[in-house]
């Protein structure tokens, strides 16, 4: 009977081992692919990007905003006193 015993503690211990390695696999997976999409940027019309403020919103007070006049999300040239639907205040 206590040879039975071991037998059911192998068996779990395969099989926890079996879904930890599934889990590191699909924790890796989805890590690279969050990274490809988070590098993405997205066209200005995408974004409804124009080159005034809308009120007191403005690229140059947006978090992604890299002066004098890129972004980490839109392509392209964009003015500091531009504006787009994915405005992001710091």
């Amino acid at each position: 009977m206590a040879n039975h015993t071991l037998d059911i503690y192998k068996l779990s211990r395969r099989a926890l081992l079996q879904a930890g390695g599934c889990a590191v696999a699909g924790a890796a997976v989805a890590v690279s692919a969050g990274s490809a999409f988070a590098k993405a940027k997205r066209s200005q019309a995408d974004v409804a990007y124009v080159d005034h403020p809308k009120g007191k919103e403005k690229c140059d007070n947006c978090e992604p905003f890299i002066p004098p006049s890129s972004c980490k999300t839109v392509e392209g040239t964009v003015s500091a006193n531009g504006w787009c639907k994915i405005y992001v205040a710091k």
